[in-house]
């Protein structure tokens, strides 16, 4: 199988070898794993303390096989998501992707529900144990009926001071840990239009969840980067105050893909100046892989690349690859999607189409990660990934 030139780099920061499925103990983890940190070069990720390159190669883990969200079992059914992480980890995951709501952490625009903490704090050391990073997600809204009335009912400014209400919880919680690898202040963010008053701050639904959502629903006189460069400050000034260290992203739709000349508003140099690395989310379409790596490009700005979000949903299996492959580099990290069901349980008698998509989408992952594994020698042999070409002129 093609391995791209950099992938083999995806385990580090954990053992190479997988291990086998099995619930491990957060109760007596290992000893920290090493931060992730950017690199001196700024524009790729390294370990903090041995100086070793890492990328991401891990799951989104937003929901399980019944398409509850994370915070519905993860305290009375704890034992399914302990073995959902020996799972993804014995797939060859290095990184879990978790998306935390508004509605089971804040009980009110300036009190954060302890209990929700103390359930994350137990998450981390659930993924160290497993030796996975966490890329921490917030401000969801997935399930529009959980979404308390008051967080709907507040104006921008105050919507906004309860975000930064969540995300201070949420980076004293994680303070000093290193197994969190990031914080998302909130999965694909959006703007309305120049002449819009939007009515609702949750766009569309995908499969019955809210997963794109306004940050404001009038720019009232100011611009699209005006308005995401304060959202942006006021969240980022409330985890630093707490945090001073953890990687802070935004992870956007490239809307690049479907018009060619749009140019990134959150990760604008200016907008995005204190964001650490750049997150999109790119499902190719079938015979448009160019177009897809072309939209990637854009969002080649100078700092690490993560590929948040992938999976052939539009596309064959090996225009996916040829998508990896053809996006490292300048791509960073690719993060695709585990719902807490097994290869053996989706090819069980009755499963569908569905269903066998998705095991062999699992076998791919996992080949990939045991090649990486397997043509590294050692550790000491590893060399930093080639120099990233200039940005395109979209770019």
């Amino acid at each position: 199988m093609k391995l791209s030139c950099s992938l083999g780099l995806v385990l580090l920061g954990a053992s190479c070898a997988l291990p086998s499925a099995g619930s491990a103990d957060e109760a007596n983890p290992p000893a920290s794993l090493e931060r992730i940190v950017v690199d001196a070069q700024g524009d790729g990720f390294m370990l903090e303390e041995s100086e070793q390159p890492w990328q991401a190669w891990g799951f989104n883990y937003d929901h399980d096989r019944d398409g509850r969200l994370l915070e519905a079992y993860w305290i009375d059914d704890w034992p399914s998501v302990a073995e959902d992480f020996a799972e993804m980890r014995a797939l060859g995951a290095n990184v879990v992707r978790i998306h935390l709501q508004v509605s089971h952490f804040l009980d009110a625009p300036d009190q954060a529900n302890a209990a929700a903490l103390e359930r994350l704090d137990r998450l981390i050391d659930l993924a160290t144990a497993n030796e996975l990073y966490l890329n921490l997600t917030g401000l969801g809204c997935y399930h529009k009926a959980e979404v308390p009335a008051w967080y709907d009912a507040l104006s921008e400014a105050a919507r906004w001071q309860a975000q930064a209400t969540f995300w201070a919880a949420i980076a004293r919680t994680c303070a000093g840990r290193s197994a969190v690898f990031c914080f998302d202040l909130m999965n694909e963010p959006i703007l309305p239009g120049a002449d819009e008053v939007a009515t609702d701050w949750l766009a569309g639904d995908f499969a019955g969840k809210h997963f794109v959502q306004r940050i404001a629903l009038d720019l009232a006189g100011r611009t699209r980067k005006e308005v995401a460069q304060s959202w942006i400050e006021t969240l980022v000034g409330a985890i630093r105050a707490e945090d001073p260290d953890t990687l802070i992203t935004v992870g956007v739709i490239p809307w690049a893909f479907v018009w060619p000349n749009a140019q990134p508003i959150f990760h604008d140099p200016e907008v995005g100046a204190e964001l650490d690395f750049v997150c999109i989310h790119t499902y190719p379409e079938a015979d448009k892989v160019e177009a897809a790596l072309a939209a990637v490009r854009v969002y080649d700005l100078g700092k690490p690349l993560v590929v948040e979000e992938f999976f052939p949903l539009r596309c064959s299996l090996d225009e996916m690859e040829q998508f990896v492959d053809g996006s490292s580099p300048p791509v960073d990290g690719w993060i695709s999607f585990y719902w807490g069901a097994t290869r053996e349980e989706l090819r069980a008698p009755g499963q569908g189409i569905g269903e066998a998509i998705q095991a062999n989408w699992l076998d791919w992952f996992a080949a990939r990660a045991m090649a990486a594994a397997t043509r590294l020698p050692s550790r000491a042999a590893l060399t930093m990934p080639p120099a990233k070409p200039a940005p395109s002129p979209q770019g």
